[in-house]
């Protein structure tokens, strides 16, 4: 080819040889896309691309490609620190905050989980995951039954997959440690104890963090909260077109787990009595 008039014509040349598109030269040298398609005309690039570059182009994977594209995305996005853009690329990948955080802040595990919730509920950075996730649906990372069983382990979700609850005999302790009495009979010291309610979060690792919705350090303790069941339940019931076939029979029978006879009351948040109802509606619409 008539080689360029100027530097970037040539190395405009040089990039388009190794595969790449017009806009991604075009983005590498920051100028317009048109003026890239019209050296490309005048100098006639057809063909000039070598085959081994053609087919080793050819052979990226979607994903590595995808990936280029999302991080291309966070770098324009001026209102996110470094970090901040790192926590969204991480949480688009593993749906946890915990581990995104983690990973982009390099922090112990309880400060992640704590901050993890925290920068998820930030509207700058839900948009930007958003964003993402977008991204990844349109290239079909995600299919209609992924994004099915998703809603699926929401509104079906148990908070004692989260934490364990209970009560224990704990020492009464005072200003110098335990508090120990006199035993009457033997005259030995015994320690002083009380029977308290316990609440213990299980480690991070071994949780699903999509589930959650939100993680907060108070005065009172640590406490969590779960998505929507309810929302979730909603979901499914409108997107039911979306199931699998196996998914269809895990929902039947979690359908009949939840209409088992009632001779243990527990206290009603009015999500079973909207299970059997939307069920019910489901198989029979179905």
């Amino acid at each position: 080819m008539g080689r360029g008039h100027n530097e970037n014509t040539d190395k405009a040349y040089e990039l388009y040889k190794t595969g790449m598109k017009l806009v991604e030269v075009a983005s590498q040298l920051n100028i317009p896309p048109g003026t890239v398609r019209r050296w490309k005309s005048i100098y006639k690039w057809d063909g000039e691309r070598s085959d081994k570059n053609n087919e080793r182009s050819e052979k990226k994977c979607t994903k590595e490609k995808a990936i280029a594209k999302e991080v291309m995305q966070l770098l324009e996005n001026s209102e996110l620190n470094d970090k901040q853009r790192l926590f969204c690329l991480y949480y688009a990948k593993c749906f946890n905050a915990t581990k995104a955080y983690k990973k982009a802040y390099g922090c112990d595990d309880y400060s992640a989980m704590v901050n993890g919730s925290r920068l998820l509920s930030k509207d700058k950075i839900k948009e930007q995951i958003q964003n993402l996730k977008q991204e990844k649906l349109n290239q079909a990372f995600l299919k209609p039954e992924d994004i099915f069983q998703k809603y699926m382990d929401i509104a079906f979700s148990d908070i004692t997959d989260f934490l364990e609850f209970g009560r224990e005999e704990v020492p009464v302790m005072g200003p110098f440690g335990p508090i120990e009495l006199k035993d009457e009979e033997t005259g030995a010291k015994v320690s002083l104890t009380k029977i308290v309610n316990t609440v213990k979060f299980k480690e991070s690792s071994e949780v699903d963090g999509t589930i959650i919705s939100e993680v907060k350090q108070g005065k009172d303790g640590a406490s969590i909260k779960l998505q929507d069941r309810m929302k979730a339940l909603q979901w499914l019931t409108d997107h039911m077109n979306m199931a699998t076939e196996k998914q269809r029979a895990e929902i039947a029978i979690l359908k009949s787990k939840a209409n088992l006879d009632d001779s243990h009351p527990t206290e009603d948040d009015g999500f079973i009595e909207a299970l059997s109802g939307k069920v019910d509606d489901i198989w029979q619409e179905e």
